[in-house]
């Protein structure tokens, strides 16, 4: 369900724009995005900050696409969000020593700090990658392609990421799980 939830919007923007085209497409999506995010916080009591980010950038970036009626705007999104979440773990790791990764998910994964590192800066250069895919795909192609690539090319590409991610994860997890006390003592 959640999977669901997160991926609303771009869902609502995929078929809008295969029927309406990008203008219409763009006003579900922002449509769609308040409307996630009214849910969660009803549903939850709060939302998630990069959830908030998330919203102010398609509304910023496609509201200015609605205004002016130019569709680079809306294509310039992805790459901003995504750099955004690249800049906060790069920043957070960088300047306030802050592996924000491990903050998120600490509670749930035990890991060596090195393995944190690797996570966090594996992260970054992907969505640092992802932000320039993004852009190249939007100036280099139409704007039908780049709509398919933001659904379909760049939720692919995510999955095999985090399918990557988890199989550098699964040889620390089984550490984890047959001697914890060991784990410990390696970070």
């Amino acid at each position: 369900m959640k999977l669901l939830i997160d991926f609303f919007p771009i869902i609502l923007f995929f078929v809008a724009f295969k029927v309406w085209g990008i203008y219409a497409a763009t006003a579900v999506a922002i449509v769609a995005t308040i409307i996630q995010i009214a849910y969660l916080r009803i549903k939850n009591g709060k939302v998630e900050p990069m959830q908030w980010i998330s919203l102010g950038v398609i509304v910023v970036f496609g509201g200015a696409s609605l205004l002016f009626q130019d569709e680079t705007y809306i294509k310039l999104k992805p790459s901003v969000l995504y750099w955004l979440m690249g800049a906060v773990l790069l920043i957070g790791h960088v300047v306030f020593k802050k592996n924000f990764l491990k903050k998120l998910m600490g509670a749930q994964l035990q890991l060596p700090e090195s393995v944190w590192t690797t996570l966090n800066w594996a992260w970054t250069a992907f969505f640092a990658v992802m932000g320039a895919l993004n852009l190249w795909i939007a100036h280099a192609f139409n704007t039908d392609t780049w709509v398919n690539f933001k659904m379909f090319g760049g939720m692919g590409l995510m999955v095999l990421f985090v399918i990557g991610q988890a199989l550098y994860l699964s040889r620390y997890l089984k550490d984890a799980e047959t001697s914890p006390t060991q784990e410990r003592g390696h970070e």
